[in-house]
């Protein structure tokens, strides 16, 4: 399917709902999203105040610099990771900065679904008003050695023989998939609790494009990355987890805004010097331009406090001047940008043309009734009696 560039088409300029004809469909009024996020606002730090906010893989790197940030503005802030001296010894020094007694740590292996599990009830346990209202699918790596490896495997042509082999020959090892396990299933763990959760907080109202801050929350933010939107030579491992993430928020900012009252939203960080890009990364981006830390905070920030945003996702990059946003096709909200929505026409074209699909099957198995269930029913039945006959 061909989609219109976002920069080049027409919108719906005179919201009556309908196409200005130029094949662009408006995306209607049956799902929650809100507009294209406006980076000029200020950040509304002073909702974070109460918030329960769980991150996943918190004891460094991202997670731990939003913890930091979240706790001094008043959140309570569990995190849980693998790491549970690096976790501890982070949650103790931040509670003695800020006088925050709602910071717990508590171990988390994001591949083990009781670890996850766990993790959940104990982090609903500890939060003040026994719910949680933002969670941070964070945990991830970035295994150079694994990814190196899928890339260059052995020559499985030739295996060696090995006489205890029934076959006379030993069977090449499966490839290692930490990266996937970590990056994908464990956030897919993540996610899957976190609806279950967010729906159940109590005092939580479903979420609404009009209310940009409240009490109480529901939300789901998933941690992503550049890879998820483009090929990264030298990681394919990463970049399939992170595209699958994409995949995820995809689907989940169209069903769980309308069946949980949940936002869903993404960031896509471009490089950042954190642990997870290793001492080999540093030296290969050397000299070019990186996003910062700063700026991945200020726009995660963004989308937990401001509950009026909701299924959209951000590009953090390196901070750029007007003249070179212009000159590849970008727009400034603000002077010295770092942060780019990620504008969605791709994803709402694509997004109708699938439940137009999906309406069209329901339309032909409407009018087909019973009579269709019963001839398809009784086809299958009948190829099957004839091959069973040897016809």
């Amino acid at each position: 399917m061909s989609l219109p560039s976002p920069s080049t088409a027409p919108r719906d300029q005179n919201g009556d709902g309908n196409s200005d004809g130029d094949g662009v469909i408006p995306f209607g009024t049956t799902v929650i999203h809100s507009d294209r996020v406006n980076l000029s606002t200020p950040i509304l730090y002073s909702n974070l105040r109460d918030k329960t906010i769980v991150i996943t893989g918190g004891a460094s790197g991202f997670g731990a610099t939003c913890f930091r940030a979240w706790a001094s503005d008043g959140a309570n802030v569990i995190i849980g990771d693998i790491n549970s001296t690096k976790g501890t010894e982070l949650v103790a020094a931040v509670r003695q900065a800020t006088g925050n007694s709602h910071l717990h740590f508590l171990p988390l292996d994001v591949t083990s679904w009781a670890s996850q599990a766990a993790f959940f009830k104990q982090a609903a346990e500890l939060s003040p008003h026994g719910g949680i209202d933002c969670v941070v699918a964070n945990a991830g790596i970035a295994d150079a050695k694994e990814n190196a490896a899928f890339e260059e495997p052995p020559d499985y042509e030739h295996y060696q023989h090995s006489p205890s082999d029934a076959d006379g020959e030993t069977a090449p090892q499966a490839p290692s998939l930490k990266t996937l396990d970590v990056n994908l299933y464990g956030l897919i763990y993540t996610a899957h609790l976190a609806l279950s959760y967010l729906a159940r907080n109590p005092d939580s109202q479903a979420c609404n494009v009009q209310t940009p801050a409240a009490p109480r929350d529901r939300h789901l933010l998933l941690v992503s990355s550049i890879a998820g939107l483009a090929g990264l030579p030298s990681q394919p491992l990463y970049a399939a987890a992170k595209h699958g993430v994409v995949g995820l928020f995809r689907t989940l900012r169209l069903i769980t805004p309308i069946k949980h009252g949940i936002r869903v939203n993404m960031i896509n960080p471009y490089f950042v010097d954190t642990p997870i890009l290793g001492t080999l990364g540093s030296l290969v981006l050397a000299g070019g331009g990186m996003a910062t830390i700063d700026s991945v905070l200020d726009a995660t920030t963004r989308l937990v406090a401001d509950q009026g945003i909701i299924g959209r996702a951000l590009v953090i990059g390196p901070k750029t001047a007007a003249e070179h946003a212009r000159i590849v096709g970008l727009e400034l909200d603000a002077a010295d940008q770092a942060v780019w929505d990620v504008h969605a026409d791709d994803f709402e074209q694509s997004d109708l043309f699938t439940r137009r699909i999906i309406g069209v099957t329901n339309l032909v198995t409407r009018a087909r009734g019973w009579a269709g269930v019963a001839t398809d029913i009784a086809n299958k039945a009948s190829s099957g009696f004839w091959r069973a006959l040897g016809y």
